[in-house]
């Protein structure tokens, strides 16, 4: 574990314990990654909190959808770039980098994912998760429509919608604890 501070309030070290599988759980993910996202560190002070984490982000992002993990990517990146979120801008922005083996991919959705030279299927997907994050309230039919005429169903358009919002509320705790990411995000896929 980072001896560093993950995030800035001082949890309990274990309110309530892991049971095996999630110990396990967090096993794989040291063995998979070479290290323990902060992320699952800063929820892990709750045995129910890492539990509801964990479900969600794993139906999100490796659950069966017709975006790719790339895109699921991507749309974290590009709401973590509205929001200006320290810790899923470099974590997920390392994702965009690993899964697309483009390093310039990664900077140009951290930065303006306009600038990007995407598919118009991706670009209108991630056009959508931008406003649903910067104006949610302005999100209409037409929005929809435009994701359809690009090629997407109505059921995707439910996972592009879920990813951004999931990406919202990560990105608000985030900024709300001062999460800070692990220092391998830095220099991977570069």
């Amino acid at each position: 574990m980072n001896e560093e501070r993950i995030v800035a309030l001082d949890m309990p070290e274990q309110e309530t314990p892991l049971d095996e599988r999630q110990q396990k759980y967090l096993a794989v993910c040291r063995e998979k990654l070479g290290f323990l996202p902060n992320v699952l560190s800063a929820y892990a002070f709750n045995s129910d909190k890492l539990a509801g984490f964990t479900a969600l982000y794993n139906d999100l992002m490796l659950g069966d959808s017709g975006l790719t993990k790339l895109e699921r990517e991507m749309i974290a990146v590009t709401v973590s770039s509205a929001n200006h979120c320290y810790y899923c801008l470099t974590a997920h922005g390392a994702a965009v980098r690993k899964l697309s083996g483009d390093p310039k991919l990664g900077e140009q959705l951290v930065m303006n994912y306009r600038a990007a030279k995407l598919e118009p299927k991706q670009r209108a997907m991630l056009d959508f998760a931008w406003k649903l994050t910067t104006e949610p309230i302005a999100v209409d039919e037409p929005d929809r429509a435009a994701l359809r005429e690009a090629g997407w169903s109505d059921r995707d358009i439910w996972d592009i919608a879920a990813t951004a919002a999931f990406f919202n509320m990560s990105n608000r705790m985030s900024s709300a604890t001062d999460m800070r990411p692990n220092e391998e995000y830095h220099s991977q896929a570069r």
